[in-house]
């Protein structure tokens, strides 16, 4: 898109040299479907001259909603929601009110939540096609799910957690933003699962955290086996990212 982009002692300098200051239209190819990649290009491509492809885009539902909040502002842009997005720059944007979608990860988190503490709560507002995958587990797990209008559900959760395996992907696949939380599940579960990262490195770091409080876990390269135990013990623990936070703090 016709950027200069150096790093200079851990800061990163960005600017566009000529073509009166504005990036370029360009064909793109993402190697993973980047949700931040996607969202990134996807803003910057709004005020771009000429055309922009962004393909093999993270189809996720806040990269719809963003681009659906750029169109409130004014920009052309098609293809949200599949593998090929196609952006066509414009001078300028205006203002907008836009009300934005709800939280699909806090949603989970919340479930998750209810499932874990033997509890039940009802969620609203909510978009169940965004939680698909989260619910689909979380009946595998013995949780009851009750969709009771278009934008709330009920859970109820099960006699005992069911052991249950997981595999993180891209949307529409189990979210990695809810892995954290889904394991901290399985450390309660009746038997042995196993869940799989495959989005980020580095995302099972709560793991030890979790074996302090008394988990039985194993690693296994971007495995962890869990084994399911009668109960967590508190325990000194450092939260490895937002959402270990989440699954280090429910039920001891």
């Amino acid at each position: 898109m016709g950027a200069e982009v150096h790093i200079d002692h851990g800061t990163v300098h960005a600017c566009v040299r000529g073509s009166r200051g504005r990036l370029q239209g360009a064909r793109i190819y993402l190697d993973y479907p980047s949700v931040g990649a996607t969202e990134t290009l996807m803003m910057a491509a709004t005020l771009a001259d000429g055309e922009t492809i962004i393909e093999n885009a993270a189809q996720e539902p806040e990269v719809v909603d963003l681009a659906n909040f750029c169109r409130a502002m004014g920009a052309r842009i098609r293809g949200a929601g599949t593998n090929t997005i196609t952006i066509s720059g414009v001078p300028s944007l205006h203002s907008t009110d836009y009300s934005i979608i709800p939280d699909r990860i806090e949603a989970g988190t919340f479930l998750i939540a209810a499932a874990i503490t033997s509890s039940e709560i009802t969620l609203s507002p909510v978009l169940p096609a965004h939680l698909t995958a989260v619910v689909a587990k979380l009946r595998e797990a013995g949780a009851e799910i009750i969709p009771e209008a278009h934008n709330r559900l009920r859970i109820k959760a099960g006699p005992q957690i069911l052991a249950t395996d997981t595999q993180t992907r891209p949307f529409p696949g189990f979210p990695t933003d809810m892995q954290a939380q889904f394991m901290a599940l399985m450390t309660l579960s009746n038997g042995n699962s196993m869940i799989t990262e495959t989005v980020f490195e580095n995302r099972l770091r709560h793991v030890g955290e979790l074996v302090r409080m008394g988990a039985d876990i194993r690693m296994k390269g971007n495995c962890a086996i869990v084994r399911g135990v009668p109960f967590l013990a508190g325990a000194p623990v450092t939260a490895t990212d937002l959402r270990a936070s989440a699954a280090l703090v429910w039920r001891v």
